[in-house]
């Protein structure tokens, strides 16, 4: 068997109505991943009526990509740096004080590999309480960051972290736990 991409058809993946998807494109270049735009306030009004749900005191850095913000749940005082892309084809929620380091990866949706047509398949991610992505790392999809579990910098998440688990590697293997002062 080969791969025929002639046969490839998402017809059933429709995450919105067309003319919304249109304006929320020209809103997200110019107002997310615009480096010059620092306003976290505008942003989460901005995200808030394409229809996320933010709670309070969540800052958003320059240069984020977020794919559908209707697709998004953020809770209070989480914290997304520079660079970061929330490709959520399928839901991401945020719990309170969650923390998404620079540059990192939320993708929601793959391809799968095992078909001829290379179908897409979507899943959601869940970023616990206190649950910490750093920078460069990327979670794939269906995957839960359980409650101050922490991702470290370049690592990849392909299955489930455990709570308080401190993970790191491609795929990522937990290499202590995770202790406060």
């Amino acid at each position: 068997m080969k791969t025929d991409l002639s046969s490839y058809n998402n017809d059933w993946y429709q995450p919105g109505g067309r003319l919304k998807i249109l304006c929320w494109y020209f809103i997200n270049v110019f107002f997310f991943i615009n480096p010059l735009n620092f306003s976290s306030r505008l942003k989460v009004f901005i995200l808030k009526r394409f229809g996320a749900t933010i709670g309070a005191g969540v800052v958003i850095k320059p240069g984020v990509n977020i794919k559908y913000p209707w697709l998004l749940t953020i809770g209070n005082h989480c914290w997304i740096g520079e660079s970061v892309w929330i490709d959520n084809l399928d839901q991401v929620t945020l719990e309170d004080h969650v923390c998404i380091s620079q540059g990192a990866l939320l993708l929601c949706g793959n391809h799968n590999y095992k078909s001829t047509r290379f179908d897409l398949f979507v899943a959601p991610i869940t970023l616990r309480e206190g649950s910490w992505v750093g920078a460069k790392a990327k979670v794939a999809p269906g995957v839960t960051l359980e409650s101050h579990a922490i991702l470290s910098m370049g690592a990849v998440a392909t299955s489930p972290l455990e709570a308080y688990g401190i993970y790191q590697g491609n795929p990522a293997v937990k290499v202590k736990s995770r202790q406060f002062n």
